[in-house]
């Protein structure tokens, strides 16, 4: 087993089908994939039974008790898997065919990399509407500006990741766990890459953008400030910490602006970055 491609899934029964359907027909075959139910109160659970039950060979499932959040569950998965690779996938995208094929041959054939990501098109019921791009070979400074790579795009190498300790697990990083973990393996020496192609369609509504409560800016704010600190970005990284402070003060139809106009960005900035699924 070569890649565990690891999913918490919460109350996603609208979508799950097609997420999971998409996985199972990648054109590379070696992998399993790890479900981690986070107390679904829907017929999530029954839908990732039902695809346990059809390909039991190819899926496995998990829960968790009460709803504990996605870091915990993803760390569940991981605890678990047997593939040397992790990848992630999120409930409600949809991976192309040729995603992980694309993904573990860039990785083979690059073993300085510690993890590969991907341009994204966004789309919601009515289709796709958007692409947010990422940087090829993203720099700790880049970090400054938002976190660098797309979470549910990425393969990561399992051992690196286990070295850094997996996903942090705390109130700060409730809404930012994939720029916590970039940036501490960023802080640890490692880098990444972005393949300069699509390879995940990713839902996101294309007129309602959800205004982040304030205390998940206080948050991120110190994900921010731990982020630059390891990396050594201070005290230039000091004038970025307050940031999502002061973006959460803003109208929200300036934001919906600039998240329009920073679609076909390559830095991934938090006034138009998506909320963190």
């Amino acid at each position: 087993m070569k890649v565990s491609v690891i999913m918490g899934i919460y109350n996603c029964e609208k979508t799950l089908k097609e997420s999971l359907d998409s996985l199972l027909n990648q054109s590379y075959k070696s992998f399993e994939i790890i479900l981690c139910d986070d107390g679904s109160k829907d017929n999530t659970l029954q839908i990732a039974k039902d695809y346990l039950k059809k390909y039991p060979e190819k899926i496995r499932l998990i829960q968790n008790e009460t709803n504990k959040g996605l870091a915990y569950s993803l760390n569940r998965c991981i605890d678990i898997s047997n593939g040397e690779y992790i990848a992630r996938m999120d409930a409600d995208d949809i991976s192309y065919k040729n995603r992980l094929e694309k993904q573990m041959n860039y990785l083979e054939s690059h073993p300085e990399c510690a993890l590969v990501g991907s341009h994204v098109f966004l789309f919601n019921d009515k289709g796709v509407w958007g692409i947010r791009k990422t940087k090829s070979d993203p720099l700790k400074k880049d970090f400054l500006f938002g976190s660098q790579f797309v979470h549910p795009t990425i393969v990561i190498k399992k051992a690196i990741l286990n070295q850094v300790g997996n996903y942090t697990v705390s109130k700060a990083t409730l809404r930012a766990e994939d720029y916590d973990l970039f940036m501490r393996l960023y802080a640890a020496g490692f880098r990444g890459h972005n393949l300069q192609e699509v390879l995940l369609n990713y839902r996101e509504d294309a007129t309602a953008f959800k205004r982040r409560a304030y205390k998940f800016r206080l948050d991120e704010a110190k994900v921010r400030y731990n982020g630059f600190k390891k990396m050594k970005l201070m005290p230039l990284g000091l004038l970025y910490v307050i940031k999502p402070l002061i973006v959460g003060l803003i109208p929200q139809r300036i934001l919906t602006l600039l998240r329009h106009q920073g679609l076909d960005s390559n830095q991934d900035d938090e006034a138009t970055r998506p909320i963190v699924k």
